[in-house]
Order: C-alpha cells, then structure tokens, then sequence
C-alpha cells in the first residue's frame, strides 16, 4: 500500500477522518489531515500556457495559491462551476520527502459532502482495474453510506515534478 495509508497487519486498527467530495459523478475523498480549508468559488486568474487542469491562481489572503481542476488533472470531465462547487484548499509534501516543503493547492472539486471517520481495518488496496483513474493515485478504498469510496493519494497526484512535466509538455504543443 502507499505511503499515504501504510498499515501494519498486527497493529491495531485506527480511526482516520477523510473529507468526502464529489467530481465528475464519483465519490473521493482525501485525509483530513490534508485539508486546510474549503471555500466557495471564487475568482481565479487564468495563467497563459497553461494545461487545462490548471484552472489558474487565487488569492488567499495575500498568498498565490494555483487551483488546480482535480476532475481535469485525472483526465475526466473538467468541472464546470456550479451552486456547489468549492475550492478545498490542501497542503501536501511532494512524494517520497517527509520533512520536505510543504505546498498549498486550491482543488476545484464539484461538491463537498462532509468528513467521514474510517476504520484502518476496513481500507483495501485499490484494484489494478476498474477505476475511473488510475491506481497510481489512489491510496486505499474504503465504504460510506453503502458507497465504495476511492481515497486519493495527494502527494503522488499533486507531485510538483509531474505536474511541472504536464504543464511543459502541454505548453510544447500548444
């Protein structure tokens, strides 16, 4: 399993809380842990050159924060804003690095459902197949209200290398 949700089979199960949300019609959800704030939609200024899961910047009280389609970056139907839809504002460390710098995203999400509390016990591995993205990104599934739930792996879908490869081989062909 990931890093993100690294269990030991003889420790006991733990409690840990993900914020459920909704894109493109599934339900994910990220650690808690993870999450910084979530906010209505606001402006954002589009940045030239720019892949289309790069929505553009924010201003957070003084801060450049890039918003980033989370639907858009998994390659499902970009968002299109609506009465729901939010901005969860994350901070993760790159993949691989635990004391490394931190980075706050702005992610477009198409609706925020609430936080739910899962068993450690209860999260399986992701299936190789069968998943509307790929399981590279996702750290575990687990269940709520009688619905598989996909746990996102923020580090590896928000890795500033790859993201940096993205936008340069988006910016090489436009």
């Amino acid at each position: 399993m990931q890093a993100t949700l690294e269990r030991d089979v003889d420790a006991p199960a733990e409690m840990r809380q993900f914020l459920r949300f909704v894109l493109a019609d599934a339900v994910f959800a990220v650690p808690i842990d993870s999450v910084r704030e979530i906010l209505e939609l606001g402006p954002t200024t589009a940045l030239p050159m720019m892949p289309s899961f790069v929505r553009g910047v924010m201003n957070l009280r003084g801060a450049v924060v890039p918003v980033i389609d989370l639907a858009a970056r998994y390659n499902l139907p970009p968002t299109i804003p609506g009465r729901r839809t939010c901005i969860v504002v994350v901070e993760v460390t790159p993949s691989g690095e635990h004391d490394g710098p931190r980075q706050v995203l702005g992610l477009l999400v198409d609706a925020v459902h609430e936080v739910l509390e899962a068993s450690t016990a209860d999260m399986e591995d992701p299936p190789a197949l069968g998943t509307r993205i790929s399981p590279h990104y996702i750290a575990g599934i687990t269940r709520a209200h009688g619905t598989m739930v996909l746990v996102l792996d923020l580090p590896r879908s928000l890795d500033d290398e790859e993201l940096a490869r993205l936008i340069a081989t988006d910016s090489a062909h436009a």
